[in-house]
């Protein structure tokens, strides 16, 4: 399967849309951070393509009365995609990812311009100052690079919040996704449950700081 490097979110959301058999389902929070914690892993989109598969065959093939629940979660697919992704990597020469943007430069330009505004009037002058200096025009003919860049400029953000975090703000984050991940649990391991808390703590960190996300993922 040829992928594009930056469609890794809309393409599992579609596709497990479509497998679920409703256009409008919307993922959650906890579902999201799921997706980012599989792109942070390095799990091939077509890895969690095929996982989101056999776990809807799975499901279709138990008895109707076994199925009065649906499946709501992106999660109740993570050991599906944990299988695929290992049967790909052993299966599989690595390929070469494509990461020609679906953007043009100046969709780019307009991304790190409104990114940088919202930093300052946050008061990160200085990630502000940053983000503006990286020489866009250059660096959109190398994507990775420049996503490493942004990547690197996000990570820093998020330490100061979660250096500013009070406890009971990270306790409530934990608690929303333990609830959300309860019916889930015993399909992830521990690492990807290590993982996923990660990544939907930092989602909810910058969520409520109003903050905005800098990889070109979120563009």
């Amino acid at each position: 399967m040829t992928e594009n490097y930056f469609n890794y979110f809309t393409e599992i959301e579609e596709h497990f849309q479509k497998a679920r058999g409703t256009g409008l389902f919307l993922l959650s929070p906890v579902d999201w951070a799921l997706i980012e914690a599989w792109k942070n892993a390095g799990i091939p989109l077509e890895a969690v393509m095929r996982g989101i598969d056999v776990a809807f065959e799975k499901w279709r093939s138990r008895p109707a009365k076994a199925r009065i629940h649906m499946v709501n979660s992106l999660a109740y697919c993570s050991q599906a995609i944990a299988s695929e992704a290992q049967a790909l990597a052993a299966g599989t020469p690595a390929t070469a990812r494509d990461a020609k943007a679906p953007f043009a430069p100046d969709d780019v330009r307009d991304f790190v311009v409104r990114n940088a505004a919202a930093l300052r009037k946050a008061g990160h002058e200085d990630l502000a100052a940053s983000l503006e200096a990286l020489d866009v025009d250059a660096l959109y003919s190398d994507l990775e690079q420049l996503e490493q860049r942004l990547t690197a400029l996000e990570q820093k953000m998020i330490g100061r919040l979660q250096a500013a975090a009070t406890e009971d703000e990270l306790f409530e984050a934990k608690r929303t996704l333990d609830r959300e991940l309860k019916p889930y649990r015993g399909k992830m391991t521990a690492d990807q449950l290590a993982m996923l808390e990660k990544q939907f703590l930092e989602r909810k960190l910058l969520e409520s700081a109003g903050l905005p996300r800098l990889s070109l993922f979120y563009l």
